[in-house]
């Protein structure tokens, strides 16, 4: 073990002093200190694995050094060891092998969340509900279900067997499959919110978000459509050339999209528009949040860079940096920051400054003294060093405490797969809506169900009285504090009724994707979704429209 150890230590210093010998041409006191510090290093590992009490574990303890190193820069420079390679490709591609359902916990039980529609699971009869007991003859009740997503996925071709337990079925049910090369779409929905009106939820920047994105366009253009909306809520971004691509479709060949600009000058890049645009005048909106994050604010900050169209929903999420991957020994990688990019108007949208960190550790977001004001191609005024401001803000709905704990208690989920064992057929997507006599239903059987939660005032009063008890108040105004938690004391009985109307939407949305799958949440939210009203209200009226889009 000690010669492993010493050959390995010296491998590490060889391999690095290397890596920083090619970094630099010449010797330097910065050259001195890397080779020093990376023998301290060996020497440290060497230390620790000849004289710790325990046995230590090379690829752990190393892998922890190296995480922790990583973590003092950004969030976006990570080590991806050979095991983790599998899941950055599909991370970065959408394509596994696999039988194509989404699984997740649901009261301690590792269910189908979501099959795929044409994927294995679904083509063999798999329903959002069911519960996975084996895979392969191993038992999975007690596993995470992590563990079993890896079990499901392999080699396309090979087959599996996995036994689930279905509502109200008292056996097991045996189901065979052939695991196929599934290929996460990008766009998971598209199709008409109302007449004239196209609408597509683009959920990742992936290979092919581009083709995707212009094919449903073309599609819903022969359809009707005069007008578009793009959803881009919680997309968390991906690859640069896809978000090219998709900007593409909206503004006219040859336009800057993106530059990048870092430490290495050679890798300065700027990105333009290939290819001719699908269609650079229908009226367009870009739904974005506040965990739309890169490259949906690439494509967020281009359209409204280039007046291009109108912004709804919350500011985006401020991820202005640019990573590349880089191969290492042994088939690691490590993905890291190589430079930040530039929207048209000139702007960084990073809102967070690591380089420049307090003596804790932590670092802030860049304050609005020190953002800078830039132009769109209109002249109206936009802002860096913060993500994209949307042009109509609509804040996010407020979601009651009761209703996160129906929905966190696995309840909403439970009684929308009861509910679709006892209803064979129900409305459209569209149509579909809980009657006033089926939502008292659901609270009938809520009744012996176990829940509960803390308001945010409950919460408030609490903190209050620890406080008071604290700085010795607390017996000056005990009755007055007693009095007020009385009267703000949640009521099961009461909130259900108070936030009726919240809990139905969940309710609904949830019970029409046993029926429709993903177009059925989608589909059934149009009605009740704020931002989505707010994009077809602008959209309607064409003078606002053009109003927003106008320079001052």
């Amino acid at each position: 073990m000690g010669k492993y150890v010493n050959k390995l230590s010296m491998f590490l210093v060889s391999v690095l002093v290397v890596g920083a010998f090619l970094a630099f041409n010449t010797p330097t006191e910065k050259y001195f200190e890397i080779t020093k510090n990376l023998d301290i290093f060996a020497t440290l590992y060497k230390e620790v694995n000849t004289y710790y009490v325990d046995d230590v574990d090379p690829n752990q303890l190393i892998k922890t050094g190296i995480n922790a190193m990583l973590e003092s820069l950004d969030p976006y420079t990570n080590y991806i060891p050979e095991d983790d390679i599998e899941d950055y490709r599909t991370m970065t591609t959408g394509q596994y092998g696999g039988i194509g359902a989404l699984i997740g916990t649901r009261n301690g039980r590792n269910m189908i969340i979501m099959p795929y529609e044409g994927f294995p699971a679904h083509e063999a009869g798999l329903k959002i509900g069911d519960e996975i007991i084996t895979v392969d003859g191993i038992n999975v009740k007690e596993k995470a279900y992590t563990d079993i997503s890896k079990l499901l996925r392999g080699q396309a071709n090979s087959k599996l067997i996995i036994a689930v337990k279905r509502y109200e079925t008292p056996d097991l049910i045996q189901v065979e499959m052939t695991r196929e090369k599934i290929t996460i779409d990008n766009v998971q929905y598209y199709g008409m919110v109302e007449d004239g009106i196209g609408y597509i939820k683009l959920s990742d920047f992936t290979t092919n978000a581009g083709k995707e994105v212009k094919n449903a366009v073309v599609e819903l253009k022969g359809k009707g459509a005069t007008k578009f909306i793009v959803d881009l809520r919680g997309n968390p971004g991906g690859l640069l050339n896809e978000a090219v691509n998709v900007s593409n479709i909206f503004i006219p060949k040859g336009s800057e999209v993106v530059s990048t600009k870092g430490k290495m000058t050679d890798w300065n890049k700027t990105y333009k528009a290939l290819n001719p645009p699908v269609d650079t005048e229908m009226p367009l909106v870009i739904l974005t949040s506040s965990s739309s994050a890169s490259a949906s604010e690439i494509v967020a900050g281009v359209v409204q860079d280039y007046d291009r169209g109108v912004l709804v929903g919350q500011k985006t999420f401020g991820k202005g940096l640019v990573q590349a991957t880089r191969p290492l020994t042994y088939n690691s990688q490590l993905k890291v920051t190589t430079a930040k990019y530039y929207i048209p108007s000139g702007r960084c949208i990073q809102a967070i400054d690591y380089s420049h960190r307090n003596d804790d550790g932590s670092v802030g977001k860049v304050p609005d003294s020190l953002k800078v004001a830039f132009k769109t191609k209109n002249g109206r005024t936009v802002y860096d060093g913060g993500g994209v401001d949307p042009d109509i803000q609509v804040d996010l709905e407020y979601l009651a405490p009761i209703a996160v704990s129906l929905v966190g208690n696995g309840l909403i989920f439970d009684y929308a797969t009861e509910y679709y064992y006892s209803h064979p057929t129900v409305a459209s997507s569209r149509d579909f809506r809980l009657t006033d006599q089926e939502y008292q239903q659901f609270i009938t059987w809520l009744k012996d169900k176990d829940y509960d939660y803390t308001t945010r005032v409950e919460s408030t009063i609490d903190d209050l009285i620890k406080m008071a008890k604290k700085e010795k108040y607390y017996e000056d105004i005990d009755d007055q504090i007693y009095s007020l938690k009385e009267k703000v004391q949640h009521n099961k009985d009461t909130d259900l009724q108070k936030f009726k109307s919240d809990i139905k939407q969940i309710l609904e949305e949830e019970i029409s994707s046993r029926y429709y799958l993903r177009k059925g949440v989608v589909e059934t939210s149009f009605n009740s979704d704020e931002a989505i009203r707010a994009a077809v209200e602008v959209l309607n009226d064409s003078a606002r429209y053009a109003e927003l889009l106008q320079g001052s």
